[in-house]
Parts: C-alpha cells; structure tokens; sequence
C-alpha cells in the first residue's frame, strides 16, 4: 500500500500558550500532505477560543476540533483521535512542542517502505532528550534499553508517545489500557509480538516551555510495567492474544 497522506492526533488539555505555535510549527515542518484532529475534554478548554479564530481567520479546512467522546484523560483522548481516521497513516504527537516535527517526513517515508510502525527514539544513536524531570526520564530510559535488548523490540524507546502508525495495526489491535499515555506501549509491544514491521527515527526531545504537563508518573507507572512485563513473557513464553480477528 502507498500512503498519500497523513492524519495527526494531538490531544490537549489547556495548551493555549502552545497550541497556535504547535499548528505553526506543523506547517514549517512537515512537507507530507496532512489533516490535523485536536482532541479536547471539555468546552471550556482554554486551547479552542485561540484554535477557533485561528480557523476562521485564515479558512483552514485540514484542521478539525474532536471532543473526546470517550471521557476525559490523556488515553481517551488518543483514543478518539486514532478512531477518528477510517484509514491511512495517523500520527500521535503532543502540543507542547516537544516533538522534532522535523523527523515526520522521514517516518511518513518509512510506511512506503513497507513498516507498519514507527517509533521516533530519544535513546538510540543520533537521538537525545534536553530537559523534563529526572527522575520520569530515568526510568523511561532505564525501562526502554532493558526492554530493547530482554526482547528485541527494535527501539529504545517504546514509551515515547510520539510515534507513527497505520490504520492497519490500530484496527488490528484490541486496545485494554486504561490509565494515560500507556496506551502507546500497549500499542507497540502487542504489534511487535504479532509480527507488525517495526523501525525506529532518532529523535531530539525537548522539554517543553510553557504550560503544565499532566503526565502523572506515579500513578501511571504501574500500567507502564504491565505492558512491560506483558512484552517480556510475549517474548519468552510466545504470548500472542488480543488481536480483533
């Protein structure tokens, strides 16, 4: 299959000091044809005033506001946004700027030869992370590398949310997370135990600037170890489950 064009999902949750920054940076950025979904919880989310205007100022017709019909949080929200494209290649990315949007062009590439997954890595050779909390970038390291060599995933870092998929593995997948960005792990380690094609982007991650992150380590970290030690028995034992069909 050749891919044309490329959906991105970007949750929010107030991201009014990024979110036009964000948009400005996507169209700098990415060269491939895209249609950008924002996925928000609730109305008064202080990201779609300055979104709406922006809109209409300007008649943009590839950007669309979804509101999370799942509930609110980080992983309905995902999920929304995923669900949100019948088809083609989707893209989960952050509004904080923290994301090398730079490297999409070569991940969009990397579907058209012939992958059905890409994960953009802070921890393999070319890649790095400037900023953001000790002790989450630590484990997220630590836990990535481990896992990399225990099982052979083919990235180090399977925790980061910014990656590139195909409709093809999304529909493929039964999805059980149910905490926040785990869902992205979930996602990966399930197309990796089911044969999926893998490849992985270096990728400069940066801390963002402004707003506040709502990434909530201790409560998450739990459901991150579950798909964790969910890949290491899949690779052990030849767990394979949870596929649609």
């Amino acid at each position: 299959m050749t891919y044309k064009n490329l959906g991105i999902v970007i949750p929010v949750y107030n991201e009014g000091d990024n979110i036009l920054n964000t948009i400005e940076k996507i169209n700098t950025d990415i060269k491939t044809p895209n249609e950008i979904h924002i996925i928000y919880d609730f109305d008064e989310d202080n990201t779609l005033p300055l979104l709406k205007k922006f809109i209409d100022d300007n008649n943009l017709k590839n950007i669309k506001l979804i509101k999370n019909y799942y509930g609110r949080g980080a992983l309905n929200a995902i999920k929304t946004g995923m669900e949100s494209f019948q088809e083609g290649a989707i893209l989960v990315m952050m509004a904080d700027l923290s994301d090398e949007l730079s490297i999409v062009d070569k991940m969009f590439n990397k579907l058209n030869e012939g992958y059905d997954l890409v994960a953009a890595s802070r921890y393999s050779k070319g890649g790095k992370q400037i900023g953001g909390p000790f002790l989450k970038s630590f484990l997220s390291k630590i836990s990535g590398i481990s896992l990399h060599y225990l099982t052979g995933i083919p990235t180090k870092d399977p925790t980061n949310s910014f990656k590139l998929y195909t409709k093809k593995v999304l529909n493929s997948l039964q999805i059980e997370s149910n905490g926040g960005f785990e869902i992205g792990l979930e996602i990966f380690v399930k197309a990796y135990l089911h044969g999926f094609k893998i490849t992985e982007i270096p990728t400069i991650w940066q801390d963002r600037i402004a707003g506040k992150s709502n990434f909530k380590l201790w409560k998450w970290l739990p459901k991150y170890l579950k798909w964790y030690l969910f890949a290491v028995k899949g690779k052990l034992f030849g767990v394979k489950k949870n596929l649609k069909n």
